[in-house]
């Protein structure tokens, strides 16, 4: 991996997340009323999240999640509610005071901790379970491998995550999407074809231990993301 690459990235994405749209990014995870393109957003990403949710144990009692990525945390919220003990970590502070507001009366506080700052802090500990729903489709493939090879070392069960196919119809709403106002467009996305990530994490000496499993394309309007998982050999 890239360290300068993946840190300047990673600068760019709090940047984004914590100040250009942070009430737009707000308001899309939650049930008020948004327009019809980024309503396709919001079931593309309601049904991207119930996919992940349905590859992690139904009881997930004394397990340990990572909710790497966080946003507004609807993730952790289902996950504690199976359950787990949820580490919920995003880049931006903005999103992870939102996440604690939106924590429901029926989650004991004390079964999510919310943290700004990296996924990659060894100071997070180890997990059972890691899921990184669409918060490494904007760095580069091999920047994004080696992000997987540093969670997999701290990491038993499972890792599942999603990245950007790479598609002709992809590509269009990608260059569709810079016509929008900034506040309206998300930071640009690193598309890779299946074939060549599957390719990557093969190569990527930390992940000899790890094979792929499940994988699932969803595509809704001007959603379009890719779940997978992996596993230990």
């Amino acid at each position: 991996m890239s360290v300068a690459t993946y840190l300047e990235r990673r600068g760019e994405l709090k940047t984004y997340f914590d100040r250009t749209a942070a009430d737009a990014w707000a308001r899309l995870t939650s049930d008020a009323p948004v327009g019809r393109i980024r309503a396709t957003v919001r079931a593309g990403r309601d049904n991207m999240r119930n996919t992940l949710l349905s590859w992690l144990p139904a009881n997930m009692a004394g397990a340990r999640l990572l909710d790497a990525g966080c946003g507004t945390g609807a993730l952790s919220i289902e996950a504690a509610r199976r359950g787990a003990t949820v580490v919920a970590v995003d880049l931006s502070p903005t999103l992870v005071s939102v996440a604690r507001e939106r924590l429901p009366a029926d989650i004991d506080p004390a079964s999510i901790t919310f943290k700004s700052g990296d996924m990659l802090d060894p100071g997070l500990g180890k997990f059972d379970f890691v899921v990184a729903m669409d918060s490494l489709i904007h760095y580069r493939p091999q920047d994004t491998c080696g992000v997987l090879s540093g969670l997999a070392a701290r990491t038993s069960c499972s890792l599942l995550m999603t990245f950007a196919p790479k598609t002709p119809a992809l590509a269009v709403m990608h260059a569709v999407g810079r016509l929008f106002p900034r506040a309206d467009r998300a930071p640009a996305i690193e598309p890779v074809s299946e074939r060549k990530f599957a390719s990557l994490i093969a190569s990527e000496n930390g992940l000899s231990d790890w094979t792929i499993g499940r994988s699932h394309r969803i595509t809704s309007g001007f959603y379009k993301s890719q779940a997978l998982e992996l596993v230990p050999r």
